[in-house]
């Protein structure tokens, strides 16, 4: 049941390594992706700020515009006969200056708003990176530290299979010893009904031998009388 239970800690440590290994994967891809993010919205606010700068222009040469009607217009009244039309042409220059200034400075608040969220988005693309590669980091030690609960597990399971092949082992020289007591156990007991018979052996021996003395005896005494 150890070894079993060993067994299956260690077939869940390769597992949970394995899972580990795929969320250390999955994280440092994650982190890429943050970071390309990250780079991608600094490159937007840049573009951003350019175009509001581009916007600033094309608002600064409204404005010129729109004075250079206003001077076309007090022009055009000193022209005489030939002004009125002038005059016209400087006001629908005039109008298009200022609607081109109006519109541009619609367009100015509008890439001063996106560059504002932009800037926040790349702030939170930037701290998004930070915690990733924190992550990054902490899924890295966490597959350290089940790769070295993985080796342990492997040399544990290991040892219990050494220990599980002694006792084998054990056992089987056990076995082996009592086989061997058993086939002392019968000699021994071979050995003492020998014992046995050689005892009552002995004893006839010696019953003959004390007929044969009592018979000389007694036929000595008989020739003697």
């Amino acid at each position: 049941e150890l070894t079993a239970t060993v067994k299956q800690n260690a077939d869940n440590a390769d597992q949970a390594n394995r899972l580990v290994l795929d969320a250390a994967g999955g994280a440092a891809q994650g982190g890429d992706v943050v970071g390309r993010v990250v780079t991608t919205m600094a490159d937007i606010d840049t573009s951003s700020q350019k175009i509001a700068e581009i916007i600033g222009v094309i608002d600064g040469i409204a404005f010129q515009t729109n004075i250079l009607a206003l001077n076309a217009a007090v022009e055009a009244a000193r022209a005489g006969e030939q002004g009125p039309g002038f005059a016209v042409v400087a006001s629908e220059v005039r109008t298009l200056a200022q609607r081109s200034a109006g519109a541009a400075k619609e367009i100015k608040h509008l890439i001063q708003d996106s560059v504002t969220r932009i800037g926040n988005g790349a702030a939170l693309a930037s701290e998004a990176g930070s915690t990733m590669q924190q992550v990054v980091s902490s899924v890295q030690r966490v597959t350290d530290i089940m790769s070295e609960v993985t080796s342990a597990s492997r040399e544990q399971a290991a040892g219990i299979t050494q220990v599980n092949q002694t006792v084998t082992q054990m056992d089987e020289s056990t076995q082996q010893n009592a086989a061997l007591v058993e086939e002392a156990t019968a000699a021994a007991r071979a050995m003492e009904d020998q014992a046995a018979q050689l005892v009552d052996a002995v004893a006839v021996f010696r019953l003959e031998q004390q007929d044969q003395l009592n018979t000389l005896l007694a036929n000595a005494c008989h020739a003697y009388t």
